[in-house]
Order: C-alpha cells, then structure tokens, then sequence
C-alpha cells in the first residue's frame, strides 16, 4: 500500500498502516491529529519575538558566517532552506527561484511553526523532536498542502553541552529528491555548529539557564555553574573544588581534597578550607563537611559523556564533548581525567569513527590526523563529509 493510500485511510479513518509507512511516521502521524490535514499554512509567530530572539541568538552569527555556502546550495539544488529555534519556529530561510514562491504560500518563513502540534508531520518537527536527522517525502507528510515537498533536516547542536539548538531543513518538491538530500543537511548542519561563536554562553538569550534543581557544572572546553538555574560567579580555584567534589559523591576529606587539588604545591590546607568555606556560601550552605560532599543533585557534562560512551553512542558523546576538562588547570587530579576522557573520545572514534562525530573531534583536536585517516579508510569515496576531512587532514598536515 502506497504512503499516499495510507494516509487517506489514516485521515479518514485513523487506521494504522504500520506496514506501509515507517514507523516513525506512524508516530508523527499520531501526534499530528490535533491538526486538521486541510491546513493550508502553518501558523505565524509574533514578528517581533522572532526577529528579537534571532538577533540574540547564537545561530544568527553561524548563519552568517556560513551564508554563502547555504544560498549556493539553495540555487543550485533549487531548494528553500530554514533554520529553526529549538521549538521548531522558523528564523531564516534562503530559497531558490521556484520554492522561495511555493514556500512563501505556505508560511515556510521566519516565524512559521512548523511543529507536530502545529501543521502535523515534517522534517523539521521529526529532526527536532527525536534529535536525530529526518526525511519526509510526498505523501508522509500530514498536511496535504506539502504531499509535493520532499524535506531533509538535522538537528544543531551546541558543541560545548550538546543541547539542541534548533534544526536546519533542505525542502524541494518530490520531483527534485535526491539521494544525498539527507547527507548534505547533516553536513550543513555540522557547518553550522562549526561556525557558533566561541565566546558564547551555552545558553540562548533570554534562558536563565538549566531548568534542573541542583548544581549543573559545564567542566569541558569551558566552566560554567549553575545553582537551581541561577548561574553563579566562581574564581578557578573553587570551580576545580566544586570538579572534584561532583566528581567523588562519597566526598572528600580535607587531606584527600587537598592532595587531588594541589599536588605536591606549597597551599596550607587553611588556604583550602577559606576557599571551601566561600563555596558554601555560595551553595546555602550544601556542602558538608568531615567530608567535604555537595548535598544536593549534581549534574556534569563530564558524567554525560563518559554515560554516552558506555552506551555505545559514540556521535551523542563526541556532540557532548566541548574540549579539553578545565583548560588551563594545574589540578593533577582534573588534569588526570581529562586525559582519560579525552582518550576514551579519541579511542571510541578509532573504533566506531562515525562521520559527523569525526567531523565534529577534528574541530576539538585539529592535528590528530589518525582519527581523520581512519573515518575516511571507513567512509564510501563519495561521502559528502569527506572532502570536509580531508580539508582538515591537508590543513593538520
């Protein structure tokens, strides 16, 4: 049964054609039914939110930085190109000739919402709801409006904490489809994340932060901390301390935190105890003593990605990954994990050396050149990400 006869039984009478449709469709499907298939524009958001939240947003930066390259891949595929917020609202688009039109017809413009609950089953709401890239072509789509469109789009992702940030979508019609349509989004959108300003904050403006109780610490590439979505203003000293302790829930003696911390250096453990003391206060108070242990949910992005890793996803980690643990820290003990973590990135590369994680690592470690030799020993000659490492490998070399 074609996807087209499929969905008119499912629209018209909510069967479920498991066997003609995939079942990620199926499941975008369901989720669609608070929206009439009839629609024929997807709903605007107010034009000043949105022009306001791209001007402080991160990607707008990206975007710009890499335009040329999305506007000829517009024009010479003939394709209308968005990138969205992490809700699925339009903030820019880029169209050739023909879809600029068709696009324009159906609010495919900045501030047009283009989630599940808003104009039901596309590539953007599957990309940014499931995390992973999507394509819906012709019938899948549950707005008949765009039963002509073939749609690609892949998640971007903030590369010092992998949070979404929002997805980036390649649309044409049916007709045009081409194979690598969703390799070419996942390449764009590595572009993108590749051209995010480096003095960014991990958040988009306007969020207060992580929405979790507790303390969440960002320890790799950067150091940022949060109490209870409130971020706070350490000096390096107490970020190393406030490392260590998330890093041995048990807690800590004075002695033992003192060795992990300085080493063989010449610190009194009185110096110690006044910095712990500035963190307490600083915590209200949540942190114990005899030993020294945070009592309150702790997260890490370092606790993140070494779980990724263990699980075997080795994309999510590398996406996890901001860079070196605490750059710049004479901590032995911080210094320690984080050349065990950044060996276990490095290691689970050589053994699994995904594309988009590669891409992603050589951007972190631009000169291990081993780890570019062997995604592109693994990757078909005409991958659309090798001529990506293999500009990186010229460059290292």
């Amino acid at each position: 049964m074609s996807a087209v006869r499929a969905w008119t039984r499912f629209v018209g009478d909510g069967a479920d054609e498991t066997e003609a449709v995939r079942p990620e469709i199926l499941r975008s499907w369901q989720l669609s039914g608070v929206v009439s298939p009839d629609v024929t524009r997807a709903p605007l958001a107010d034009e000043g939110d949105t022009a306001d939240f791209w001007r402080a947003s991160p990607l707008q930066t990206a975007v710009e930085r890499v335009q040329d390259e999305l506007r000829r891949t517009a024009e010479d595929g003939d394709l209308v190109i968005a990138v969205t917020d992490d809700q699925t609202r339009i903030l820019w688009t880029y169209g050739g000739r023909v879809m600029r039109r068709k696009a324009e017809s159906v609010n495919f413009v900045p501030g047009g919402r283009w989630d599940e609950q808003s104009v039901g089953t596309n590539a953007l709401a599957l990309a940014g709801r499931t995390g992973e890239a999507a394509t819906v072509f012709s019938a899948e789509h549950y707005a008949e409006v765009v039963h002509n469109w073939v749609c690609w789009a892949a998640p971007v992702f903030d590369p010092a904490t992998g949070r979404s940030l929002g997805v980036i979508d390649l649309s044409t019609t049916w007709d045009r489809t081409h194979p690598i349509g969703l390799a070419t989004a996942r390449v764009m959108a590595r572009l993108i994340e590749g051209a995010l300003p480096t003095d960014r904050r991990a958040t988009l403006a306007g969020d207060p932060g992580p929405h979790e109780p507790g303390l969440t610490l960002t320890l790799l590439g950067t150091a940022e901390v949060w109490l209870d979505g409130q971020r706070l203003l350490l000096n390096r000293r107490q970020t190393e301390i406030l490392a260590l302790l998330a890093l041995h829930p048990s807690g800590l003696s004075v002695e033992h935190l003192h060795a992990l911390l300085y080493g063989d250096a010449a610190v009194t453990t009185s110096t110690l105890k006044a910095e712990v003391s500035h963190l307490r206060s600083a915590l209200s108070g949540q942190l114990s003593s005899r030993p020294y242990r945070l009592t309150m949910p702790v997260t890490t992005d370092v606790e993140e990605v070494q779980r990724l890793l263990r699980r075997g996803d080795v994309r999510a980690a590398v996406r996890a990954y901001g860079g070196d643990l605490l750059p710049g820290t004479n901590s032995p003990a911080l210094v320690q994990m984080g050349d065990y973590l950044a060996v276990s990135v490095r290691e689970a590369l050589l053994a699994d050396p995904d594309a988009d994680g590669v891409l992603r690592y050589s951007e972190l470690a631009p000169y291990d050149t081993a780890v570019v030799e062997a995604c592109l020993a693994a990757l078909p000659v005409h991958h659309p990400v090798a001529p990506l490492l293999k500009g990186r490998l010229a460059s290292a070399r």
